[in-house]
């Protein structure tokens, strides 16, 4: 395969996480081969580097494409962008997944371009909570989403580790106070990680097997670890 050449991406602007075998299957299910889509990306897209060995090369994963290059890739393929996106984290990968442009964000949530961007770029979000509302409708957000996109996922690990290390009750208010979730809701699903975590930590004495304190304090880290993700999950029991 020869040199791939193209353009640096631009400062501050990594292409959003691609899901280079989705890539490849939706060509080969079109028919097309990487010299079909390179053309179609120099003549529909306005790329004109675009080589048969670039196609490769992100369908390889030895090359990321940019945003500008994910989209115009999505518009050969005849997918939205979200298809070729591995599971989005950030502000901007949610608003690339959904195939929309800054400007169309910020006019949705009533935001000066500008000002919309710089969160992006910073993933500080600092909209109102109507701003919030809008943002998580406009994005297709769910609310575990939401949450991560507006930073305030390591704040809710923080509560729920509190929680399952010492008394639960004692989080529920901050909880509710950070989430749109019932309050019964909250106080059963931090009642159910308190148990699992102390059940976890507890060192029980099963016949030829005889747990160590390493063990139990090893499966309590875990646990916490992946705190956020438990809660979700208690959560999605809980509202099955």
């Amino acid at each position: 395969m020869s040199a791939v050449r193209r353009p640096p991406a631009l400062p501050n602007q990594p292409g959003p996480p691609f899901n280079a075998p989705a890539a490849r299957r939706l060509r080969a299910a079109l028919g097309m081969g990487p010299e079909h889509v390179a053309h179609d990306l120099r003549a529909s897209y306005g790329l004109p580097y675009a080589t048969p060995d670039l196609v490769l090369a992100w369908e390889r994963g030895a090359l990321i494409p940019s945003s500008p290059e994910l989209t115009a890739l999505a518009g050969v393929l005849w997918c939205a962008p979200g298809e070729l996106i591995g599971r989005p984290r950030t502000l901007r990968e949610h608003r690339i997944a959904r195939g929309l442009a800054p400007e169309d964000v910020a006019l949705a949530v009533g935001l000066d371009l500008l000002g919309y961007l710089a969160m992006e770029e910073d993933e500080d979000w600092q909209g109102t909570e109507r701003q919030s509302a809008t943002l998580a409708d406009t994005l297709g957000l769910s609310l575990p989403d939401f949450i991560t996109v507006t930073g305030k996922e390591e704040k809710l690990a923080e509560l729920l580790r509190n929680a399952v290390t010492t008394r639960w009750q004692a989080y529920v208010r901050q909880v509710s106070k950070l989430l749109p979730l019932d309050r019964h809701l909250i106080e059963n699903t931090l009642r159910e990680l308190h148990e699992d975590y102390q059940g976890r930590m507890t060192a029980t004495l099963a016949w030829g097997n005889i747990p160590t304190t390493d063990s139990a304090e090893g499966r309590g880290r875990d646990f916490l670890t992946g705190i956020v993700a438990h809660f979700w999950n208690e959560v999605g029991k809980g509202t099955a």
